[in-house]
């Protein structure tokens, strides 16, 4: 097992702390005009989903923790259970909404997904970095937009809203970036 200090933590990685495993969602390094700087978190227990708001110093040093990641798609919703599909063992497994929720605005049937275990239970699942959507709703195109600065909101077909150029039009496809949930450009798709 490998060791991390809480200076290099980032967003997604997986660590143990009072024997308990923690994947940091949040993460701000802090250095104030006066005092030691140090590294505020939001950081959730891959188990239990609770989560805390914590401050470290940036040299702490936690063991990182083992995580298993496989490729899967989804399969189909029912009844608040989202099924995955394993792509190289076709084993479906179910879960909830609570835990796909932050993915669902960039997934669709069939989109494939990084799903994290640990010990045998997903706790985590992470779309690709970039993704292709159709915009559902927005309003027109304005002529000659391309040149002017400024943007519009759109609906993706998956709900999420999105700023987009001026010269997106409804029923186009554009490449999303899921980490940051911005507009990237039109899709080649």
């Amino acid at each position: 097992m490998g060791y991390i200090m809480a200076g290099d933590f980032r967003k997604g990685i997986t660590f143990e702390m009072d024997g308990t495993v923690q994947v940091i969602s949040e993460f701000q390094h802090v250095k104030p005009g006066k005092g030691a700087a140090f590294v505020r978190t939001k950081i959730r227990n891959v188990i239990t989903g609770g989560v805390l708001e914590k401050t470290f110093n940036p040299s702490e040093k936690f063991e990182l923790a083992h995580i298993e990641r496989k490729k899967m798609t989804l399969s189909y919703e029912d009844d608040g259970l989202f099924y995955f599909m394993d792509t190289e063992t076709y084993d479906l497994v179910p879960l909830s909404k609570d835990l796909v929720e932050d993915s669902l605005y960039f997934i669709k049937e069939e989109s494939v997904v990084d799903v994290a275990f640990y010990k045998g239970s997903a706790f985590s699942v992470e779309p690709e970095n970039f993704v292709d959507l159709r915009i559902t709703e927005c309003e027109p195109s304005i002529a000659g937009a391309t040149a002017q600065p400024g943007s519009k909101c759109a609906t993706l077909e998956t709900g999420y809203v999105i700023q987009v150029p001026l010269f997106i039009n409804e029923g186009e496809m554009i490449r999303v970036d899921t980490r940051t949930g911005t507009y990237m450009s039109r899709s080649g798709k």
